[in-house]
């Protein structure tokens, strides 16, 4: 079925029927409404190409979100599953890309051949060159993070420095006076990932704040390294009393490792982070954590994008969330451990 049939049974020019279809020109009520009918009882559905030639859209969203290493994380796939819903209500359908730099095939395909009509960026880096491309471009884009240089762009942001900072404090006013701090993989750290730094620095600075001794650590994505991570965080201080993660993938692993070392959470040791409150609430006991409100960010992102391409002089706008502190049942008084001592400093 075509446009030429529908125009044939309707008694009128195919380019009425376009006109009437698209809304680029105006038909009479009449007319409107006889081609309507003809196109219910066909059952004609446009096709998205002929929709993106008759009015310049293609009613698609392209999601640039690079997957942490060989696999999407369970917090990124709540990040994919919000946008998806989110552009649903507007109408738009999503176009996941796996694209972490602006060389990669797939987002040059996504500009190139105007497959979107906007896009959403993930897992930004400080330095994002895919940032600076759309920009340059004038591509109407949003970011789910933020560069070292915000001001001019349009993002959702969360302040992963003051989160970390909360997390360090709450530990502190239990008492803890040695935490070990559990990061995202030290490749994504080398490459400039903000989420990793900015909270590495509200970890940092919390922690020489309050006069803690601390160490950090890099860790994979995936259970099996948590466990090997808090292995080596009581190998290097038999002492540490807690820890604070960003790696929401590595959390199953973390608790396992400090079960196997016979450390009960929180009795003997105590865990917080900022993850999303669905991983925080998978694991026993439930984690005290800044949940990270993946649904809002999702949401917001694809509003923002939505107003952009709705009206392309709007001036920037941006979002930074700072989720409170959700207590469960993961921390606790800092207890004493056989090989504590009174020192405090801070450990690079």
């Amino acid at each position: 079925m075509n446009i030429g049939e529908i125009a044939k049974r309707a008694g009128v020019s195919r380019s009425t029927v376009s006109y009437a279809l698209s809304g680029k020109r105006p038909v009479s009520e009449e007319t409107r409404r006889k081609i309507q009918q003809v196109v219910d009882e066909l059952g004609y559905r446009p096709s998205a190409s002929a929709r993106a030639l008759a009015n310049g859209r293609t009613s698609t969203i392209g999601l640039v979100f690079p997957p942490a290493g060989n696999h999407y994380t369970g917090m990124q796939l709540d990040f994919i599953g919000s946008v998806v819903e989110a552009a649903a209500a507007y109408d738009y359908d999503v176009l996941l890309s796996p694209s972490g730099v602006d060389s990669d095939r797939s987002f040059q395909r996504l500009l190139g051949e105007r497959r979107v009509d906007g896009a959403i960026l993930m897992e930004i880096r400080l330095e994002d060159d895919r940032v600076d491309h759309l920009a340059e471009l004038d591509f109407p884009s949003v970011a789910i993070g933020r560069t070292a240089h915000p001001e001019r762009g349009w993002w959702v942001g969360l302040d992963h420095t003051a989160l970390a900072a909360a997390c360090v404090h709450h530990l502190a006013d239990l008492g803890h006076r040695r935490v070990a701090f559990v990061n995202r993989p030290e490749q994504l750290l080398r490459a400039g990932y903000e989420s990793a730094h900015r909270g590495l620095d509200g970890f940092t600075k919390a922690a020489a704040e309050r006069g803690l001794t601390v160490r950090t650590y890099c860790c994979g994505d995936d259970a099996a390294s948590g466990q090997a991570c808090v292995e080596q965080i009581l190998r290097d201080d038999p002492a540490t009393t807690a820890l604070v993660t960003l790696n929401e993938a590595a959390l199953g692993g973390l608790y396992r490792g400090l079960a196997r070392a016979g450390r009960h959470v929180p009795r003997d040791f105590s865990v917080t982070g900022v993850v999303a409150g669905r991983w925080a609430e998978t694991v026993t006991p439930q984690l005290t954590a800044a949940d990270v409100p993946a649904e809002e960010m999702g949401r917001r992102a694809v509003d923002l994008l939505v107003e952009r391409l709705d009206h392309s002089d709007a001036p920037p706008r941006h979002h930074l969330l700072t989720p409170p502190i959700s207590l469960r049942a993961s921390t606790g008084p800092a207890g004493v451990t056989p090989t504590a001592d009174a020192g405090s400093g801070t450990t690079p």
